[in-house]
């Protein structure tokens, strides 16, 4: 906790934000919470004003002098918290509401800050997490439902192709046979994370984000910048090497397509950016603190963002780009994102995606020991 008050190392265990301030204002402590929810250090929290972090700091400032002179024991207020631009977060305030309380020395004043999407966004994560398993089962049963009679089409049409003399009946048992082998690659692609056995090994999350970096410069040599943005202090963790490749793979892939391709709705600004060279993908990772996902809260968390300036999601497809065979472009499986999705919650981990035109994220949280 702080160095200016001991004793209240429980305040880090807390979700919400905490601080205790002077009746003016000035930050003795804060949390872990607030650190990481304002994304500045917390000495440097401790040298500042808590007036500082809201939009309209009038309220506050009244509820502080009102708690401190003992005319009413605690107040509470929404506001709008000043947030640094850090992380790509294309906002720099969010909602909150703020508790101001006495305590046991009239120089001291805890203010709580609980933001107000918070219970919102847990509650939509509980639900894409329970549609996810449902999901997972249903596509696991229909490719088992598919793959059984899907042998036997094609080894008739393989039968019946030795049978038949004319070339016309011919070209018609090659296109049952080239079909049935495109259906059974979808079927194999939708039962990989059930097959492939999960390998548990110390992972460093740079070498997967430069492992995919390679490969897609490889793709795309020219055109494309792939920028880093890493901390390098965060420790390794168990987990499964190749599959967190494959699913920051899958996520950058389609931000490529994304950006080789037309914007949404046909807008002109985002199209061929690839072509035109102008083209961005940042990979950048970050600790969250005290970070509460996948129904559990862990005391340190890694976040990795894949951000790109392209069209951004379709908004119709935002609620449920995870879905199996949900795609925003013509000719995709739309298995990228869900088989990404399933690597990542195998990881204990969750996925987020925060997209408009010009500049889409995907967060990945995976808990770090």
């Amino acid at each position: 906790m702080g160095d200016s008050i001991p004793g209240f190392e429980a305040f880090d265990q807390l979700a919400t934000m905490v601080a205790i301030v002077s009746p003016e204002g000035l930050c003795l402590l804060a949390n872990s919470a607030l650190e990481n929810g304002v994304g500045v250090s917390r000495r440097a929290l401790q040298r500042g004003s808590v007036l500082d972090w809201l939009v309209d700091p009038a309220p506050l400032r009244e509820a502080l002098g009102m708690v401190s002179r003992n005319e009413v024991a605690s107040g509470r207020f929404d506001a709008q918290m000043k947030r640094p631009p850090a992380l790509g977060v294309n906002h720099s305030d969010w909602p909150v509401h703020v508790i101001v309380s006495q305590m046991d020395r009239v120089d001291r004043v805890l203010v709580e800050m609980i933001e107000i999407e918070q219970q919102t966004r847990l509650d939509r994560e509980e639900r894409a997490h329970g549609l996810a398993q449902a999901n997972k089962e249903l596509v696991r049963n229909l490719a088992h439902e598919i793959k059984n009679p899907l042998g036997g089409i094609r080894g008739a049409a393989q039968l019946l192709e030795m049978e038949v003399n004319s070339r016309e009946l011919t070209e018609y048992t090659q296109v049952i046979i080239h079909e049935a082998d495109r259906l059974q690659a979808l079927v194999d692609r939708l039962l990989a994370p059930h097959r492939k056995p999960y390998v548990v090994g110390d992972v460093n999350i740079h070498e997967v984000c430069e492992r995919v970096r390679s490969l897609i410069m490889a793709e795309y040599p020219r055109g494309l910048a792939v920028e880093r943005d890493y901390d390098t202090s965060i420790p390794e963790f168990r987990g499964d090497r190749e599959q967190l490749i494959q699913a920051v793979l899958n996520i950058v892939h389609n931000a490529t397509q994304s950006l080789a391709g037309v914007g949404a709705e046909g807008d002109s600004r985002f199209s061929g950016r690839i072509a035109r060279g102008d083209a961005q993908i940042v990979l950048r990772t970050r600790v969250a603190r005290q970070a509460t996902f996948a129904k559990q809260r862990f005391r340190l968390a890694l976040e990795l963002h894949i951000q790109d300036n392209g069209p951004g999601v379709p908004e119709s497809i935002q609620d449920r780009i995870f879905h199996p065979l949900v795609s925003g472009r013509d000719g995709g499986s739309g298995l990228g994102l869900t088989l990404a999705q399933t690597f990542v919650q195998q990881h204990h981990g969750t996925i987020e995606c925060d997209s408009v035109p010009g500049r889409t994220i995907f967060k990945l949280l995976i808990p770090l020991p």
